[in-house]
């Protein structure tokens, strides 16, 4: 009596189908036959073997285009990013003019931005190398199991279909390489150089100095640490202060409009929210002049007799008074915003858990710090993460009430209220210090990245996100 096989002969295929899809990397390069091998090489070499000319002729047009790049613009663009420049602009004398004219030299900043270019260039090539390699693996595969070997037809048909993502996200990843992640790069590298108010190019180059900057920074004895660190005091007490303070607040002015025995409660919602329909920096400047050494605030008091005719309180001159109206009017401001946000919250809270606490005897500070400040906590925490980190980098606060003053000659060009974004922005634009507002920038990210990192994995929102559900 025969045994039927119990193994159909589809079975095989069905698995290989997936296989050389999703094989890793290392199982692609020891599985590759020579001709899959040598189209990491000879792009599209595989393809154009198998007959997949389409594919194989735009892939080897990517290597033929990246070599005729690289021979006419790219290799001596990473020679000048090595070197940054060598040939100084110089003033000339011509007898055909007449006049002095300025020669044509070397632009350090060209030299690298066309450095980091190409070199972003070779990486994409480079992962171009790779996906011929797995290409033609792929369609080794496929015809060592004697499966169909996809078109150029199939392949547009796929662009439609399982491989829509790659053809939706193709434009947004050219724009996010172009104007993201090039000038990032940029700017990171411009850290380790020399550029400076002394060294501006073309009139003068500037060079790779490498940690140079950094060490400068955190020396005990140079004038930029000791700018730094009060620098950077100030700025995490300030966002601390202007995060938390604008959180109870607004928390508490939400608590209190919606609690039962309050009336009109959509009128003093409006009330507060209408600050908010005044532009930001409209408030801030209006509020410049109202604490400034002659405004209404002053002339009040001196009309009152609290001031002498010639006093007036410091507000903005003075650095612990600059500090605290600072912090106060950014109060003002946020109160709003936070009140809108926890009125949402609160109004979502079940009634049951507050009707099963009244049951069981709680009462309304038990209740409050029982179930409405957890919910309102495991909710808004990601929210407190992002205002800490928009404190930090909150410029228009700053610059727009006291223009980081009152200054200070024991800081680099900064002044009390200073925060590091704003000290930023006085190195780059005012003293053109581009290497020193890079450091800054590259220290202001590290502070942010690693604070709200891990403050969030901290949270009950990221460990236990359905708990509240």
């Amino acid at each position: 009596m025969e045994t039927k096989s119990k193994t159909p002969h589809t079975d095989a295929p069905a698995r290989i189908t997936v296989l050389p899809n999703t094989a890793r990397p290392l199982q692609v390069i020891r599985e590759s036959d020579a001709i899959s091998k040598l189209s990491l090489l000879i792009f599209g070499l595989g393809n154009l073997v198998n007959r997949q000319i389409c594919r194989g002729l735009i892939l080897l047009a990517v290597e033929v285009g990246y070599i005729a790049y690289m021979v006419a613009f790219g290799a001596a663009a990473m020679g000048d990013f090595f070197t940054l420049g060598t040939t100084l602009q110089e003033e000339v004398w011509s007898d055909a003019l007449g006049i002095f004219v300025y020669t044509d030299g070397d632009n350090s900043m060209l030299c690298m931005l066309y450095g980091v270019i190409t070199i972003v260039l070779t990486a994409i090539v480079i992962a171009v190398a790779y996906m011929s390699l797995k290409s033609a693996y792929c369609t080794q595969k496929r015809k060592e199991r004697g499966m169909h070997i996809p078109t150029f037809r199939d392949d547009l048909h796929s662009l439609l279909e399982e491989n829509i993502h790659g053809l939706l996200m193709a434009f947004p990843s050219f724009g996010i390489l172009a104007f993201t992640i090039i000038p990032l790069v940029f700017m990171i590298l411009i850290a380790f150089t020399s550029y400076d108010r002394d060294h501006q190019p073309p009139g003068n180059l500037f060079g790779w100095v490498g940690l140079a900057n950094f060490a400068q920074l955190f020396s005990g004895g140079s004038k930029l640490a000791a700018t730094f660190w009060p620098v950077l005091g100030w700025t995490l007490i300030w966002a601390v202060c202007a995060t938390f303070s604008n959180f109870i607040l607004g928390m508490l002015l939400a608590l209190l409009i919606n609690r039962k025995g309050t009336r009109i409660k959509g009128f003093w919602r409006f009330l507060f929210v209408l600050s908010i329909a005044v532009p930001q920096f409209v408030t801030l400047l209006s509020m410049s002049t109202i604490f400034n050494a002659n405004g209404p605030v002053n002339v009040m008091l001196r009309a009152i007799g609290l001031l002498e005719a010639t006093e007036s309180v410091p507000f903005f001159t003075d650095a612990t008074y600059a500090k605290l109206t600072i912090i106060g009017i950014n109060i003002w401001i946020g109160i709003p915003y936070t009140m809108l946000s926890t009125t949402g919250i609160l109004q979502n809270i079940p009634v049951e858990l507050y009707e099963a606490a009244r049951i069981d005897g709680a009462k309304p500070p038990t209740i409050f710090r029982k179930i409405t400040l957890p919910y309102m906590m495991f909710v808004m925490t990601p929210t407190l993460i992002t205002s800490f980190t928009g404190n930090i980098n909150n410029f228009n606060v700053i610059y727009l009430l006291t223009g980081g003053g009152p200054d200070s000659l024991d800081y680099y060009f900064a002044g009390k209220t200073d925060l590091l974004i704003t000290w930023l922005y006085r190195l780059t634009i005012t003293q053109k210090d581009y290497n020193l507002g890079s450091v800054i920038g590259i220290m202001t990210f590290l502070v942010l990245a690693v604070t709200s990192l891990l403050t969030y994995h901290q949270t009950g929102a990221y460990k236990d996100e359905g708990a509240f559900q």
